[in-house]
């Protein structure tokens, strides 16, 4: 009978250990600093969380795992007059919700609007599994609304400041690659090397080469690097181009999706230079110029 009435109390989880104040918590002022059981249906979201998405597979496996062994960490929520605001533990707070609970373990404690915005996502930055997108904007949202400098961002995270910086340069990239980031189709180690790439076209055109052959950080750096040897090289020639030539070269570009390279001697004679990735790029080009 021992074991069973045991086994039933770890079942519960936190709650097993917790006082079940859920009927009275709110007429008592002293639960600040305190972990009671709260009501599910007094919490509300935390307006400032930085995440959004919820992976729903993620989700029901957290779900399965409390309604085995009950919430192993409370959550924590400030107490607003009758009601509660989440802190932290989102993911704890959905997924009790989604096996039908109606009550949490919390950890009470007052915070105003800043500190709230500031718990939750330097709580967002420490988990880990968060792309790199996702740490560069809790990152710059610090920034810019906690109104902290890179140094003293750096001692509240508990990071060196040139891995904030680096973290904060993704957010330079197009758009399109900051996606492919957060969905896992190239890594930080990309976009670092990709940062170095100041034009917008040449990012992309360089991505969609690291999906099509499976490019490492290593050969993308190394893509980069030549791009960017290429392009000084270029630059230093178009300077001697004729006006004709430099206005047709960018319409030349998008249209075979290739950086070409044109050189014309003192007599007005000259040569059109197309590169090429692979046989596949040959044969497209080859098709485009019929």
């Amino acid at each position: 009978m021992a074991k069973a009435t045991k086994k039933q109390a770890l079942g519960r989880g936190l709650s097993a250990l917790l006082k079940d104040t859920s009927n009275n918590v709110r007429d008592n002022d002293d639960v600040v600093g305190n972990i009671i059981e709260v009501a599910l249906e007094t919490i509300q979201v935390n307006p400032y969380q930085p995440r959004t998405y919820f992976d729903e597979d993620s989700l029901s496996e957290l779900a399965t795992s409390i309604r085995e062994l009950g919430v192993i960490q409370p959550i924590t929520v400030r107490k607003l007059g009758d009601t509660y605001q989440l802190v932290s533990g989102e993911r704890r707070f959905r997924a009790s919700k989604l096996i039908g609970n109606k009550t949490i373990p919390a950890y009470i404690r007052t915070a105003n609007d800043q500190e709230m915005l500031e718990m939750a996502l330097v709580e967002n930055i420490q988990r880990k599994n968060l792309d790199p997108i996702e740490i560069a904007l809790s990152y710059q949202r610090l920034i810019d609304e906690i109104q902290l400098t890179q140094e003293n961002l750096s001692a509240r995270v508990g990071k060196k400041r040139s891995t904030v910086a680096n973290y904060l340069r993704l957010l330079k990239l197009d758009p399109i690659l900051q996606t492919g980031m957060r969905d896992g189709f190239i890594s930080m180690g990309h976009g670092r090397a990709l940062i170095n790439v100041s034009d917008s076209n040449d990012q992309l055109s360089i991505y969609k080469k690291i999906l099509k052959d499976k490019l490492s950080v290593r050969q993308t750096e190394e893509l980069v690097k030549n791009l960017k040897s290429n392009t000084s090289q270029s630059k230093s020639v178009n300077k001697k181009l004729p006006k004709y030539i430099k206005e047709s070269i960018l319409t030349i570009n998008k249209y075979l999706d290739q950086k070409i390279d044109i050189t014309v001697n003192s007599k007005g004679k000259g040569k059109i230079l197309i590169p090429f990735d692979s046989k596949e790029d040959f044969e497209r080009i080859k098709n485009l110029l019929k």
